[in-house]
């Protein structure tokens, strides 16, 4: 079989490099490429200080398959002796240094390993799971490196429960471009947590943050204000939470009227925490009617429901004036409740209210935040769960960084 000059436009050689044969063994199911080069004086690839060849490594790096069949680069890879830097071996064109597959393969291979786990990009690609695995943190490494300083302006702060118990990391995302991208993932919820990534920032960067969305938690909120210039005006308190706050309100209050209800042998209420967790556009319509009668028989859940959903309406206001006026006239209708547990929201969202109206200057929510948590707990029901932290962290921003993960191709 002779076709070097096929495999040489190929891998894109030129002189020195050359392709000197092409073997196909067919029992082994591989086509091997010989490659060897004709030059005798080289640069040290740390220096690029000239010097003769010393010696040189054979070595072999997969290629895209040819075909049903694995193709294989083989070269004699010269060495130099650089007075300096010891003997170090010459960067090949097909090739980074360390890795035992050509830049075309790494790059198809990044991407199989971005689409599917990493055991089927094994089955696909052919090569071991170590290997798979030495592709993928060459790349993290790459991507990381490449990693220009940038102004961070809307930035979202959320937690994620990892592992057994009560263990959280801090995941740091930002929202500028059009999608959005994981920058950094810290251990813990606590404030250092957090303070740790704003340390990683530079000055310019911190005054350029123009608003942070999160959620209530204190820690995040002290963090903040200690190291964003202005914090206090850009700090945005997420509305999911404020609604999730609400929800569990109403919850409350269906649970002490279905206790009553019960010891008084009403068994209606049974089955139904569902359907007070409804907007009232998203109840099935099988059930339109049950809902109904249940508003008319349990009217204390009734009245913490319609609150609920008045204050969805919150967040359509136009300006920060308009919704200051709706959320006094919410508060009046909630506090008429007398329901404890709906008067414990109002108090609590006029403790944070500063950071509530906000969002009306804004219009950042931690919603990406939010679909970057479903996607990571999709990467950790993929590899069955993760024993060792920094790679959880690594295979995130492997996957949600935004990161330049490939090999350049020399021409």
């Amino acid at each position: 079989m002779n076709d070097t000059k096929l495999y040489e436009q190929i891998l894109g050689l030129q002189a020195p490099w050359s392709v000197t044969s092409v073997t196909m063994k067919k029992d082994e199911g591989t086509i091997e490429i010989e490659v060897a080069c004709a030059e005798t004086l080289w640069g040290c690839p740390v220096c690029g200080q000239r010097m003769h060849k010393h010696d040189s490594d054979r070595r072999r790096w997969r290629h895209m398959d040819t075909c049903q069949f694995k193709t294989i680069v083989v070269a004699d890879v010269p060495r130099v002796k650089c007075p300096k830097h010891g003997t170090q071996v010459v960067k090949v064109p097909w090739a980074d240094p360390l890795s035992r597959f050509t830049v075309w393969f790494e790059r198809f291979a990044i991407d199989v390993l971005q689409e599917c786990s990493t055991a089927g990009a094994c089955q696909l690609l052919r090569i071991s799971w170590d290997e798979a695995d030495g592709i993928k943190q060459r790349a993290i490494d790459r991507g990381l490196r490449r990693r220009k300083v940038e102004p961070l302006r809307r930035l979202c702060i959320d937690e994620k429960a990892v592992g057994w118990g009560h263990q959280y990391v801090t995941i740091i995302s930002c929202a500028d471009g059009v999608k959005a991208r994981v920058m950094a993932i810290e251990d813990d919820r606590k404030e250092r947590s957090l303070n740790r990534f704003w340390r990683s920032l530079t000055k310019d960067q911190l005054r350029g943050v123009e608003t942070v969305a999160m959620d209530m938690w204190e820690a995040y909120r002290n963090s903040t204000l200690r190291f964003v210039p202005g914090a206090k005006n850009k700090i945005v308190f997420d509305n999911f939470h404020v609604a999730k706050h609400m929800n569990k309100a109403v919850d409350d209050v269906r649970r002490r009227e279905n206790t009553i209800m019960r010891a008084a042998g009403d068994t209606t209420p049974r089955g139904t925490r569902q359907l007070w967790l409804y907007g009232r556009e998203n109840v099935p319509r099988k059930k339109v009617g049950l809902f109904k009668s249940l508003r008319d028989v349990m009217t204390k859940t009734a009245r913490a429901w319609k609150v609920k959903e008045l204050l969805r309406s919150f967040w359509m206001c136009e300006d920060e004036d308009e919704a200051t006026a709706f959320f006094k006239d919410w508060c009046r209708h909630a506090m008429a409740t007398r329901l404890k547990p709906v008067k414990k929201v109002v108090r609590m969202l006029k403790s944070h209210w500063e950071n509530i109206v906000t969002y009306f200057r804004h219009h950042l929510c931690n919603a990406a935040a939010e679909g970057i948590n479903s996607r990571i707990q999709h990467l950790i029901q993929q590899a069955c769960g993760y024993r060792n932290r920094d790679r959880f962290k690594r295979d995130v921003l492997f996957h949600l960084g935004g990161l330049d993960l490939h090999p350049v191709i020399v021409q």
